[in-house]
């Protein structure tokens, strides 16, 4: 008995390993990392994602939610235009987006906590779109927490 079950998970773990290389019409993102997960006056947020793509028509756009646990004055939603480039058939690679935070960067800033006295603590979520309209699965970073 204990052998069918080893047997049956064994090949379970090799079909789900097969279809993991297919890339599918639907956009995927992948959650891959933040730089960091306190984030001081005068620093930087950066989020990077895998996205993978069998048209590779990514170029639409990427809507990203802030959600605030602590404080609903904080948070909210936006979306930005991908940058336009030649579609590549089964594309893969990162994407990253960034915040600056009290410092002038080429990336948009972040708004201060918004409640009294309170550091925001913050899940960040991410989905795109592509030109075909196929919208990706949202994928969600760890908490971030925004010091006042």
């Amino acid at each position: 008995m204990r052998t069918k079950i080893l047997v049956t998970i064994l090949a379970l773990g090799v079909l789900a390993g097969c279809s993991k290389d297919k890339y599918n019409s639907k956009p995927t993102l992948i959650y891959k990392n933040v730089n960091t997960n306190v984030l001081n006056r005068n620093q930087s947020l950066t989020f990077t994602l895998q996205v993978t793509d069998k048209e590779g028509d990514i170029q639409d756009t990427i809507w990203v939610q802030e959600v605030v646990k602590n404080c609903s004055l904080s948070g909210g939603t936006s979306f930005y235009v991908m940058p336009d480039f030649p579609a590549t058939k089964n594309l893969k690679g990162d994407i990253q987006i960034c915040y600056s935070y009290g410092i002038n960067l080429d990336c948009p800033a972040i708004r201060e906590p918004q409640c009294r006295n309170r550091n925001d603590s913050a899940v960040y979520k991410f989905w795109l779109k592509d030109k075909e309209k196929n919208i990706s699965d949202t994928v969600t970073s760890p908490q971030i927490v925004i010091l006042q």
